[in-house]
């Protein structure tokens, strides 16, 4: 029999559960991390649309573009014993993309702001466009992706407790977690390229 808790949060334990797998997976630099995020979008867009975090849920529609795109690049860039090379991009190119990330998450902040009952539209906004940057940077193989996402998920974590999706909030600290062993790995495959 099940509890009354588990009832009402079995979809978002669900998806929790299947976007700490894809996370994780990323940290390892495996190729398997990209259909595993589309699904881990899936079930996340559906919790987000519930809860009227609608900057968060279409943000799950562009993390399946971005999936896409990110399995072909990685596959395309896999050396000959099978593993991702890491990338670390010039000060230039990471000042671009945080100022597109900036102008987005304005832009956004604002249409939801006037015309949905978005709950949080601006701060919903700015996460949803710098995880957008972070995501990018993860299928471009920045290291940098790795910084990004340790603030971006810190901020997360309060924004789901403030909409009472702990659940959510507790998955995000271990996405934090879980983006400093990615930072770590990462660092280490780095220093591995460069001494081979």
């Amino acid at each position: 029999m099940t509890t009354p808790w588990f009832a009402e949060h079995w979809f978002e334990l669900l998806a929790a559960a299947v976007s700490a797998v894809d996370v994780w997976l990323a940290t390892r630099r495996s190729m398997i991390s990209w259909p595993v995020t589309i699904l881990a979008s899936a079930l996340y867009g559906e919790q987000f649309r519930e809860s009227r975090l609608y900057s968060d849920m279409l943000l799950q529609g562009v993390f399946v573009a971005f999936a896409v795109y990110g399995w072909w690049h990685w596959q395309r860039g896999l050396r000959a014993e099978g593993s991702v090379r890491v990338v670390t991009p010039k000060a230039a190119e990471l000042l671009r993309d945080a100022g597109v990330g900036l102008a987005a998450s304005l832009l956004l902040g604002y249409w939801m702001m006037r015309h949905t009952d978005a709950s949080l539209p601006w701060l919903d906004a700015g996460l949803t466009g710098f995880s957008l940057v972070g995501t990018w940077w993860g299928a471009r193989k920045y290291i940098a992706n790795w910084w990004l996402w340790i603030v971006v998920d810190v901020i997360y974590v309060g924004e789901y407790l403030v909409k009472h999706l702990i659940l959510t909030a507790v998955l995000y600290a271990v996405f934090v977690l879980l983006a400093m062993l990615g930072l770590r790995d990462w660092r280490r495959a780095l220093q591995q390229q460069r001494a081979a």
